[in-house]
């Protein structure tokens, strides 16, 4: 599977909740990995509730989102994750701006608490850089 995802990004989010930890390219990977896949499964289920309102956009309310957050608030860039939100869903589905900004902010939280997690198991086995085995163990436990 490619990752739409450029890994920046991503490994800007995991070092905002790592403090003084390093981090690895193979942690940032495997998080943008996971970010992805979250999308794309978030992304059909507001293509079905679009579709049970006879739409072919999908709006902020798709994905259960009533307030946005300012685009310029976002780590996420916004033309990767309208990729990721067309990855599963039928072509003839459109997403409006607002719906990819509110799902890029729904991407971000997520992996906030991914990568805050990965930082207390990397503290936990005593190193000083966060890991891919951190954020697979995350997983591996909570999902």
């Amino acid at each position: 599977m490619s990752v739409e995802l450029p890994f920046a990004p991503v490994d800007e989010v995991i070092r905002r909740n790592a403090g003084d930890l390093r981090v690895s390219a193979d942690a940032a990977e495997e998080l943008a990995r996971r970010i992805q896949t979250r999308g794309a499964e978030l992304a059909t289920d507001a293509a079905e509730l679009a579709h049970e309102d006879g739409r072919k956009t999908l709006m902020p309310a798709d994905f259960g989102v009533e307030r946005l957050v300012a685009r310029e608030e976002l780590t996420l860039p916004i033309a990767p994750v309208d990729r990721i939100a067309r990855l599963d869903i039928d072509d003839s589905f459109r997403v409006s701006m607002d719906a990819r900004v509110a799902l890029a902010d729904i991407l971000e939280d997520y992996a906030d608490n991914v990568a805050r997690a990965a930082t207390i198991l990397a503290h936990h086995a005593n190193r000083r850089t966060v890991q891919a085995e951190d954020i697979e163990t995350y997983f591996a436990l909570f999902e």
